[in-house]
């Protein structure tokens, strides 16, 4: 196909609305962003001053790309331009109090935050120019000189407050607590551990999880980047709707397809929200939905695109480096997880639009298939990255490669071919993408440097343990509270670093479970925090977008995400499910599974094949959960419970139709 093919191909979509209600639904979106994620608080009005954070985020995103190319710089340095570059440009655009932008609405910047700018800055390089001295025999036999503990402090507490800004303040909290631990109970001086802390690629701020932000996270943020400039959201939206909405709960059910493939791009379950739910969100409450479900089917969904491959929230780079799991394995193993949940919040929202009598959207209303084969194209950048990553290249050549084919790609379209200034812009938005995660890395990485160099990690299993007397079950359910507290305050990559090194490794060391098991359950548990309330962040976010209670669409967005809450617990006691057990395990648990899940989705939603008594209801989740439980006479129990459902529902509008029928002749 010729690009003036393309560019003659019709892309708008049937679904789509005017451009003002557009316009409106976009700034509308904007606002509530801002309102429920910190990385989104950044100033509008910079004057002047645009042009030295587009220079600084333009120079951040290639040095990436050379890196990238040409392959990384020792792992301290590369670690301090990473941190440094992302540093100077966070105290540029985020205020200090969530509600300051510039004193009389001026355009610019304070005379302070680009000071705090120049020396975050400074602080970072200080490691590049000083790297020779600061990683010397010398200085292990004789020590750090004053300069380096003043350096190592300032850099301390400018990442701090940087992540403060752009993150929020519970991760600062866990880490100023971890700060604490380290000096006041350990009794660790505080110069040691300053220098130990920043000047180090072993732990600390230039730990693990920084090492895998500096050279893959950053580069799959500027994929994803790309994509969205390519226009490849809205391919997802009309392909989601063409292949669900004409079904029961069309809307809902394409929302859901929508969502899960943004999700692999997005990172984030409130941008995600957001930026999806703008548009889905109106459409299931046109169909019928009620406010708060359609709000909360957004939040779910969305939730559950930081667990499909192959991004899954950026998290599985960190992943990969502390299970020693190739990640081209791990997102194979993601795929079984990741489809159940999906399947999941699909089978609720299909029986609350039966139970609702919600019909599919007509198909004369649909996306045309002619315009979506049309741009079946821009999905090519994906299948080269997961390709290339599954033929054994590395995470940063196949992101690279991606971002190569999605910009060639952007060419053959007019609405998507990037000018001069268009590039220019792409690699600004890359690093400023890049930000909060950048910022979470290195404050996670405080906690988990504490975590591991002071045995904080295994006084604290030993503790769980004490608790739960050794119960399996027990310590599991705690493990997931643990997960989901600490997942309300911390975005997903964080979240993960902390309870990776906090929660997982109870169940690796005490109980034996499978280490890709262990972290996929705290890894599941901390995005999942998302839509738990009484913090569910993007459940917050979708009932901004439809105008409902707030509480109302978390507590609905945790019954439409019932799956994903039992979905960890199973591939725990039953590993096969990560394929990291017989295959011959494999098809009994997930047959058991994917019935559990329907009879529980049914029993909360109240309909199965008519509406449920409350009895039938009870009955339906006892027997799913029983079934769900990867254990085959307590599945085979379940089943026995969930049959006699079936069969009274069954007998029961076989009766019905019979009375309408005799209804009718009579009449």
């Amino acid at each position: 196909m010729s690009a003036k093919d393309h560019e003659d191909t019709p892309e708008v979509s049937a679904l789509e609305v005017d451009e003002a209600t557009q316009h409106e639904a976009e700034a509308h979106a904007a606002e509530v962003l801002r309102e429920h994620d910190s990385s989104s608080r950044f100033r509008t009005n910079l004057g002047l001053w645009a042009w030295v954070v587009g220079g600084l985020s333009v120079a951040l995103t290639i040095f990436h790309l050379y890196t990238g190319i040409f392959g990384s710089r020792p792992s301290l340095i590369q670690g301090a331009i990473h941190l440094g570059g992302a540093t100077s440009i966070i105290f540029l655009l985020y205020p200090a109090g969530k509600r300051v932008e510039r004193r009389g609405g001026k355009a610019g910047i304070p005379w302070w935050d680009a000071l705090l700018a120049l020396i975050a800055l400074t602080v970072n390089l200080y490691i590049v120019f000083r790297y020779s001295h600061l990683t010397s025999n010398i200085v292990q036999i004789l020590g750090f000189d004053t300069i380096d503990y003043a350096v190592a402090t300032l850099g301390i507490a400018l990442t701090l407050e940087a992540t403060r800004r752009c993150v929020g303040l519970p991760i600062v909290m866990i880490a100023l607590a971890a700060i604490g631990y380290s000096t006041l109970i350990v009794g660790q001086s505080w110069d040691d551990y300053a220098v130990g802390t920043f000047f180090t690629s072993r732990a600390g701020i230039f730990g693990t999880p920084i090492q895998v932000s500096s050279t893959f996270i950053f580069l799959f943020l500027l994929f994803a980047v790309v994509l969205i400039r390519t226009n490849i959201g809205a391919l997802f939206n009309d392909l989601a709707f063409r292949l669900t909405g004409r079904f029961t709960g069309g809307p809902a059910k394409a929302a859901v397809a929508a969502s899960g493939l943004q999700g692999m791009i997005s990172g984030s379950s409130v941008a995600n929200t957001v930026a999806s739910g703008s548009f889905t969100i109106p459409l299931m409450k046109k169909a019928g939905f009620r406010p708060h479900f359609a709000g909360a089917t957004e939040a779910t969904a969305s939730t559950g695109g930081q667990i499909m491959p192959p991004i899954m929230g950026a998290a599985a780079f960190i992943m990969a480096e502390y299970t020693g799991i190739p990640y081209n394995e791990i997102i194979i193993i993601a795929i079984i997880p990741a489809a159940l949940y999906f399947l999941g919040v699909f089978v609720s929202v299909h029986f609350e639009a039966k139970r609702m009598r919600i019909a599919g959207i007509p198909k004369s209303e649909l996306p045309g298939w002619k315009s979506i084969l049309a741009r079946l194209d821009l999905l090519l950048p994906l299948v080269i990255i997961v390709t290339m990553m599954l033929s054994g290249f590395s995470p940063a050549r196949a992101a690279l490669w991606g971002v190569a084919v999605a910009i060639a790609l952007s060419f053959l379209r007019k609405s998507t071919r990037l000018s001069f200034k268009g590039i220019v812009l792409t690699l600004e938005a890359g690093a400023r993408t890049a930000l909060p995660v950048i910022a979470a890395c290195a404050t996670a990485g405080i906690v988990a440097g504490t975590v591991t160099g002071t045995g904080l990690g295994g006084r604290l299993g030993n503790a769980v343990i004490d608790i739960a007397q050794g119960n399996f079950l027990l310590v599991l359910l705690m493990t997931m509270i643990v997960c989901l507290i600490l997942g309300m305050g911390l975005p997903t990559t964080a979240n993960y670093v902390v309870t990776a090194t906090v929660a997982a490794p109870i169940l690796i060391n005490n109980f034996e479970v499978p280490v890709i098991a262990a972290h996929m359950f705290v890894f599941f548990f901390g995005i999942l925090a998302d839509v738990t309330p009484p913090v569910c962040l993007a459940a917050y976010a979708g009932s901004g977008i439809a105008g409902s209670n707030p509480l109302k669409t978390g507590v609905t967005a945790l019954r439409l995400a019932i799956a994903g809450f039992l979905i960890p617990f199973v591939f725990v006691l039953e590993p096969s499910l990560l394929l990291a057990g017989p295959v011959s395990d494999l098809i009994p648990a997930l047959v058991t599974l994917i019935l559990g899940m329907v009879a529980i989705a049914a029993g909360l939603a109240g309909y199965l094949f008519g509406d449920a008594t409350t009895v039938e209801r009870a009955v339906l989740i006892l027997g799913g959960v029983l079934m769900v439980y990867p254990s085959i006479p307590i599945s085979a129990v379940g089943m026995v419970l969930v049959a006699a459902v079936v069969v009274i529902q069954l007998l029961r509008r076989r009766r019905d139709r019979d009375d309408r029928g005799t209804a009718v002749a009579t009449a």
